[in-house]
């Protein structure tokens, strides 16, 4: 469900016309659901991993062929419809203006892009977070060893922040592309700036893989980590908006919030659904739920760029159709595709039968295939003593 938050956060303008601007304001801070999944990300990660880790050569090729099964297909396919996009109609929110269409093509489906302020929002924008996504993954591995074997776990997103702000410090003078820029880049859209998300979903997995899904206690960690969830969007959502920047979390006091309050309300919301018979869980659970949750991955790549920009000219040219049938009718009715919010609607409800419909018949396959190849090791049968069995992904 992150992928809807972030859904509303990049098309909060339609609350502008009907409500106070700062509803706008506040559903403009629901970028949330990136937050979100990078806590999950740790916790899932960890959960899987931790406690048959072994950083040996075979033990992590099956990682990474595990991990580009469940990430990558998509996202290249997608990104190389959003070049062959580019090519065909000249759209320049693909590029930014970038006078490489291929190098930068290149840079996108290897991820680099997300470490410069010029690229990181070209291709599929919202992709950014993969780089973010796959520097974790990689890394995981490292913070693991270093967890165990040297007990150096909470030393880590101390020190692989103070990188990113050494980074900034060097790579704020040279001119090149962006690369580590400016502090609200690097502390918002790469993973040195955004470790510490990671490492409380690592940690709330140590948690429950030393304790279990089992405890005493009776705290409301669902409803209480829920509601501070939103205490955090509204202090976002009341920060002064920096210049040349959407949203109140590009401030610092935004940063803060969002980079390491809002993710320790996460945890204990996780934390919750793990431990707790609530009624989200029990929506959470629901079968129809769980196939939306497995084809969100898509939904959030598809829901901003060209395929929204195709439906959207698509709604565009139908009002302009039902208006000229209205003329010939000498009628003045109400067009169904007059108002943005309903547009949007229809999007949204589009959106998702693509989404699933991709999942189904191109995104599940090639996970299955990829991970029951030979790609990168031999296949050997899945452990069934696998303890991520315990929780539904």
């Amino acid at each position: 469900m992150a992928a809807y938050l972030v859904f509303i956060s990049h098309y909060c303008y339609i609350f502008d016309d009907t409500f106070p601007h700062i509803v706008q304001r506040f559903f403009g801070e629901f970028h949330i659901g990136v937050s979100i999944f990078f806590v999950l990300s740790g916790f899932l990660i960890t959960f899987r991993y931790y406690k048959n880790f072994h950083l040996t050569a075979d033990w992590f090729k099956q990682y990474l062929k595990n991990r580009v099964a469940r990430i990558y297909p998509m996202y290249f396919l997608l990104t190389v419809c959003a070049f062959i996009y580019f090519f065909i109609t000249g759209d320049k929110s693909i590029t930014k203006g970038f006078e490489h269409p291929i190098a930068l093509m290149i840079m996108n489906i290897t991820f680099i892009r997300g470490f410069f302020f010029q690229f990181w929002d070209t291709g599929i924008a919202q992709g950014w977070s993969l780089t973010v996504e796959e520097c974790f993954y990689f890394s995981a591995p490292i913070i693991f060893l270093i967890a165990k074997k040297y007990n150096k776990f909470y030393l880590q997103p101390f020190v692989l922040t103070c990188f990113a702000i050494v980074m900034v410090l060097i790579f704020s003078h040279v001119n090149w592309y962006g690369f580590f820029s400016n502090f609200p880049f690097v502390m918002l859209f790469t993973f040195f700036g955004r470790c510490f998300e990671f490492f409380v979903g690592v940690q709330l997995a140590r948690i429950v893989l030393n304790k279990g899904f089992h405890r005493s206690n009776r705290l409301a960690y669902t409803y209480t980590g829920f509601v501070l969830i939103f205490v955090c969007v509204l202090i976002m959502a009341f920060q002064p908006v920096p210049k040349g920047w959407l949203a109140g979390v590009e401030s610092p006091a935004g940063i803060i919030t969002n980079n390491y309050l809002l993710c320790i309300a996460v945890a204990l919301f996780f934390y919750g659904l793990l431990t707790e018979a609530t009624l989200f869980k029990k929506f959470l659970s629901h079968p129809f739920i769980e196939l939306l949750g497995k084809s969100s991955y898509i939904f959030y790549l598809i829901h901003l760029g060209w395929m929204y920009h195709i439906f959207s000219n698509w709604i565009n040219e139908l009002n302009d159709y039902v208006f000229s049938l209205y003329d010939k009718w000498n009628v003045s009715w109400v067009s169904p595709f007059q108002y943005d919010s309903l547009n949007l609607f229809y999007a949204f409800i589009i959106l998702n039968i693509i989404s699933v419909t991709l999942f189904k018949l191109i995104e599940e396959p090639l996970n299955h295939y990829i991970r029951k190849s030979n790609f990168l090791i031999k296949n050997r049968p899945r452990n069934p003593e696998n303890d991520s069995a315990a929780i539904k992904a």
